[in-house]
Parts: C-alpha cells; sequence; structure tokens
C-alpha cells in the first residue's frame, strides 16, 4: 500500500517538480534524522522517499527530466542499500534537493505577475 496515497491517486501531479523534488528531499532529510536514532523512523523516510521518486518518475509532464531523476534514486539506492559505488552520502544528496525547496519556497513567496 502506498505511503503517500492521495498523492498515488494524482495528486502529485499537481505539484511543480521543485515541489516535488523538494518534498523528495525532506524524507531525505527525515531519513538522515533518524539513521543512527530510530532505525524504524529511517527505514519508513527511505521507503516515502523512494514511493516518490517512483510517483516524479510516472509524471508524464517530465519526460524530459526523467534520467537526471532516475539518476538520482539510483544514487539514493546506492547510499541506502548498495555498495557506495558513488562515494557520497545523504547530507551531500540532500544539498541537490534543497535547491528545489529553495527554489519552491522562492516561488510562493514571490507574487505572480500578470
Amino acid at each position: 500500500m502506498a505511503q503517500h496515497q492521495a498523492l498515488a491517486n494524482g495528486g502529485w501531479q499537481k505539484f511543480s517538480l521543485a515541489n516535488q523534488l523538494g518534498n523528495i528531499g525532506s524524507e531525505i532529510s527525515r531519513a538522515i534524522r533518524w539513521i543512527d536514532k530510530d532505525k524504524v523512523s529511517y527505514k519508513g523516510a527511505v521507503w516515502r522517499a523512494l514511493e516518490l521518486f517512483d510517483l516524479t518518475l510516472d509524471d508524464p509532464r517530465w519526460i524530459g527530466h526523467r534520467q537526471e531523476i532516475a539518476r538520482a534514486r539510483e544514487v539514493f539506492c546506492d547510499i541506502v542499500f548498495g555498495d557506495k559505488k558513488y562515494n557520497t552520502t545523504l547530507a551531500d544528496l540532500l544539498r541537490y534537493f534543497d535547491q528545489f525547496a529553495y527554489l519552491n519556497a522562492i516561488a510562493i513567496l514571490r507574487p505572480t505577475q500578470s
């Protein structure tokens, strides 16, 4: 069963790419917070991040961005499940996703121009 059932039922496609990627970053941040404190919470954040990656990859609007999204998912999986062949950490990956959270925040704070 999907952790983000409302999002899996079409709600995710209402978000901008920056919003979607920023939300993935939020789950990565949660994974970082729980990695050495609570394995159940850590695993939950990992699985939610994977679900959001998959929902983003399934969004037809991002067909031209799928390679980058899929690579970020691959790096994430390598960090949490793999042999660390990319020599990166969750904190490194979070810095990438934070840029989308900042972009989304700017879009929210900046009034739209007509």
